[in-house]
């Protein structure tokens, strides 16, 4: 299943939001080369967050193979500002535009709860609650972790305990029967937080593959637990008002 829109009107423009995507476009553009080689190879190595290495568990020199002819070298000093760089960088063209549509999707509404300042520091505290749970999932893992998913794993948290009934617009696949379907966001969001814990189970057995499961799954925790300090009651309360507006008028 994938969202294709929300019926929940927002009070304004969504500032943050929209300037957390053009940072990621950005950093896309400028520091990865639009996924071109060698700068998306570099950008991964030098600005992913890579657990092993942040708690000083990887040898200094150590090399590993991150795609076809490219290979990182890490160990040694523990570069931690690599926590923030890492939220920002992607692995391909399908990771930022998937991850980038969650966000404009589920960020809007979560930013109206608490302002753009506000949203900007909860979606950088569930970018690092990502990280160190992916770290805390594989404290020697020397493969780089990039993606704003975990941040973004945050915002979905958020919605789920803000709007549990918004409508939610999807389009399932089923081989080739294509069609959509409109549930409640906690469904939605639900089912997504229960694919990432069976994909995540296998990870700490260290038969998981290169997806960081544990950083979607403690980003989502975080935005659970962080939404309540975050959140301005009066900034909720407006937006429920203007939700029941718009739909008292059709």
């Amino acid at each position: 299943m994938f969202p294709l829109r929300d019926d929940n009107p927002t009070l304004g423009t969504s500032v943050a939001t929209f300037a957390i995507i053009g940072l990621n476009v950005a950093a896309w553009v400028l520091a990865q080369g639009l996924g071109s080689e060698p700068a998306l190879s570099r950008s991964v190595c030098t600005l992913g967050a890579i657990p092993g290495d942040l708690l000083g568990n990887v040898a200094a020199g150590t090399r590993i193979p991150i795609g076809p002819g490219a290979v990182c070298e890490i160990g040694g000093e523990a570069n931690f500002i690599t926590i923030l760089t890492s939220m920002f960088m992607h692995g391909g063209w399908l990771h930022i535009l998937g991850n980038l549509w969650f966000l404009y999707i589920f960020g809007d509404n979560v930013e109206d709860s608490m302002g753009p300042v506000r949203f900007i520091l909860f979606y950088l505290t569930c970018g690092i609650a990502a990280v160190a749970a992916q770290t805390w999932s594989d404290p020697t893992s020397a493969i780089p972790m990039v993606g704003a998913s975990g941040a973004i794993g945050g915002v979905m948290g958020a919605y789920a305990v803000l709007y549990p009934r918004a409508r939610v617009h999807m389009l399932v696949v089923l081989g080739f029967y294509v069609t959509r379907i409109v549930v409640p966001a906690v469904l939605m969001l639900g089912y997504w937080l229960l694919l990432q814990l069976v994909s995540g189970i296998p990870a700490l057995e260290g038969s998981g593959g290169g997806i960081a499961f544990w950083a979607h799954i403690g980003g989502f925790v975080a935005g659970i637990v962080l939404i309540f300090p975050f959140r301005d009651a009066r900034r909720v309360a407006a937006h429920r008002a203007h939700h029941a507006r718009v739909y008292a008028g059709r």
